[in-house]
């Protein structure tokens, strides 16, 4: 019995040698692990500061970006704003000078219709007769109508004819 005791005893102790070599093996694989976990999470933890510090220079570029254009959208609307202005003063200034211009012809015609009136109507024709037709028109239709037939009367046939149609329009 003593023997098996023994015996025993020595496979009980080398099972424990062999278990303390495994438990020693298993530590020295968590610490160099752990030692490589940390090295990791090292470089990690400087990739995200680099990532926090890029996007903090993104932001501030971002904003100087929105600010330069809101200036510059500032400047753009006031000068629309001026050149709208400037347009509006433009078109008034046509509008005051087309109505000027318009009494400057309507006072102009009055005195060459006045002019004609007191020609004699054989010299009125003979000048009207002349002229194109266009113009010959709108200088009878200034005239009073017994005027306008005294000179078509004196005129050439077929030129009386082309003023009588345009007349009549």
């Amino acid at each position: 019995m003593k023997l098996i005791f023994i015996s025993i005893f020595t496979i009980s102790s080398l099972f424990s040698l062999e278990t303390s070599d495994k438990l020693f093996e298993c530590t020295e694989i968590f610490k160099a692990r752990k030692s490589e976990l940390l090295v990791e999470l090292e470089r990690i933890d400087e990739q995200r500061q680099a990532l926090s510090a890029l996007k903090a220079a993104t932001e501030e570029l971002l904003k100087k970006r929105e600010t330069k254009l809101s200036q510059e959208e500032e400047v753009v609307d006031r000068k629309l704003a001026e050149i709208t202005s400037k347009e509006n003063s433009v078109k008034t200034m046509l509008e005051k000078n087309e109505k000027v211009l318009a009494k400057t012809k309507s006072l102009k015609m009055d005195k060459v219709a006045q002019t004609y009136a007191k020609m004699k109507a054989g010299s009125a024709a003979n000048i009207l007769s002349d002229m194109n037709p266009e113009d010959a028109y709108s200088i009878l239709a200034s005239l009073k109508p017994k005027t306008v037939g005294k000179i078509l009367t004196k005129m050439d046939p077929k030129k009386a004819s082309i003023l009588t149609i345009l007349l009549a329009k």
